[in-house]
C-alpha cells in the first residue's frame, strides 16, 4: 500500500467538502482491495443530523459501485479547508468500517503526507459488535 498516494488523494480532494457551518472540512480516500480508491468528503447540513461525515461517504460511494473489500482508509482535514489536524473517524464511521473491514484494516489520519498516524480498526474500535455476531448470517463482505 502506497500510504502516501492514499493521503494525497485525500488532500486533492479536500477543497470538494462542504462544511458551511462548522468550516472544519474532511476528506477521506479508501483503497480497495483490488487498488482502486474512491473518495469522500463530509457534506453538513444546516438540519444538521443529515450531515454525512467523508468515511461514510466514500465507504457508500464504493459500496454503491459493488466494492465490498477494503484495506485503508486515509483521512485528512481542518479548519477552512486546510489539512492540519489528525481527523479521527466518529464511531458512526467506526461502526461502518467494522461492518465491512476486518481488524487489521487501516486508519490512517493524516495532516500530510509525511506527518499522520496510522491505526488499525480494532484499536480504534475494541470489543466491537460486527456482522458475524448476528448469528449464522454470513456478511457479503467476506469479514
Amino acid at each position: 500500500m502506497d500510504k502516501a498516494a492514499l493521503i494525497r488523494a485525500a488532500v486533492r480532494n479536500l477543497p470538494n467538502s462542504y462544511a458551511p457551518y462548522s468550516h472544519f472540512h474532511v476528506s477521506a480516500a479508501l483503497l480497495c482491495e483490488d487498488g482502486t480508491v474512491y473518495t469522500g468528503v463530509n457534506i453538513e447540513n444546516a438540519a444538521y443530523t443529515p450531515t454525512v461525515c467523508a468515511e461514510r461517504s466514500a465507504f457508500f460511494r464504493a459500496i454503491n459501485e459493488g466494492r465490498r473489500r477494503f484495506t485503508a482508509i486515509a483521512v485528512c482535514g481542518g479548519t477552512d479547508g486546510v489539512a492540519g489536524a489528525y481527523c479521527t473517524p466518529c464511531g458512526v464511521c467506526r461502526q461502518v468500517m467494522r461492518e465491512f473491514c476486518g481488524p487489521d484494516f487501516a486508519v490512517i489520519m493524516a495532516k500530510s503526507e509525511d506527518d499522520y498516524i496510522e491505526r488499525r480498526l480494532d484499536e480504534l474500535l475494541p470489543l466491537s459488535f460486527g456482522p458475524e455476531m448476528l448469528g449464522d448470517r454470513e456478511p457479503e463482505s467476506g469479514v
